[in-house]
């Protein structure tokens, strides 16, 4: 089943991980242990088999792990990014030179490993509160150096994303206005320095910040670590005045309470940070 076509990420994008991600694993001297036990013009053919079911994401990544390694490489590709597969599923097959083939399989497997694992529990996520209005994004946090691709496992999962870096839009937080002094403050500078191209959002804590963001004129409001019932004021407040995202420690297991409150949006960095990953092997098959 897909769940949607996700625009593919430009090559350009991809190639420096995939060259930073294998350049760390053959080290100083490559991968002796194909070089000591396989002949060096040894022919193969493997296929990478999904072990578990889920939603697949990464097979760019697994492409270039191969070809950066062996331009020769024939990869052909079962299916597409986005589609939920069932365990015992072949999602490539892979030819070529028996040792480049090894060299660049756990390359290939961790970044789809770890982005089908990503995709795979945002959709369950998104499912999970298919009955409302709420749409789930991701945030920030990100392992350095994957953001675009973790992200874009996200979207591949039917989620959104949130900020994709600081210069995106303003995300006034507890800090800022910590050191301004005051929220009123922090957002007359932000909406001073904005212009008409750049969002707001304004983090609050709770329902008197809330009210002061209001009456400062914001459109979006981040309700960070309120109870649901909290936040079932927040959104009557708002109603008609702002869009409203809750925030904090939201996991599978609490996020339908918050939903049920009628936020518009639901903020888990739980989706990068803490997914588990996709069981994905490569099988030797001629």
């Amino acid at each position: 089943m897909t769940i949607r076509r996700e625009p593919a990420l430009a090559e350009v994008l991809l190639k420096p991980l995939v060259e930073a991600a294998l350049t760390e694993d053959l080290c100083r001297r490559g991968d002796i242990t194909s070089q000591a036990t396989i002949p060096a013009d040894m022919q193969a053919q493997l296929q990478i088999r999904a072990r578990q079911s889920g939603v697949i994401c990464g097979m760019d990544l697994a492409r270039l792990s191969f070809a950066l390694i062996d331009g020769e490489i024939e990869f052909v590709a079962q299916v597409h990014d986005g589609e939920r597969v069932e365990a015992g599923t072949v999602l490539a097959t892979v030819r070529g030179n028996a040792r480049n083939l090894l060299t660049a399989e756990r390359t290939a497997l961790n970044f789809m490993t770890h982005l089908s694992g990503i995709a795979t529990d945002t959709k369950k996520i998104v499912d999970s509160v298919a009955e409302y209005p709420a749409q789930i994004t991701c945030t920030r946090k990100t392992i350095p150096g994957l953001r675009i691709v973790q992200k874009y496992a996200v979207r591949c999962g039917g989620g959104r994303n949130h900020r994709l870096g600081l210069d995106d839009a303003i995300l006034i937080k507890d800090n800022h206005i910590a050191i301004v002094g005051d929220i009123k403050t922090a957002i007359k500078k932000a909406q001073e320095f904005a212009g008409h191209l750049i969002p707001i959002e304004v983090e609050v804590d709770t329902l008197e910040q809330l009210k002061q963001a209001l009456d400062a004129g914001v459109s979006l409001v981040l309700l960070d670590n309120m109870s649901p019932e909290i936040l079932s004021k927040a959104v009557a407040m708002c109603q008609g005045r702002a869009k409203t995202e809750a925030s904090g420690g939201i996991i599978p297991e609490t996020v339908q309470a918050v939903a049920q409150t009628g936020v518009d949006f639901i903020a888990m960095g739980y989706l990068t940070h803490s997914t588990s990953a996709l069981d994905i092997g490569l099988d030797f098959s001629a």
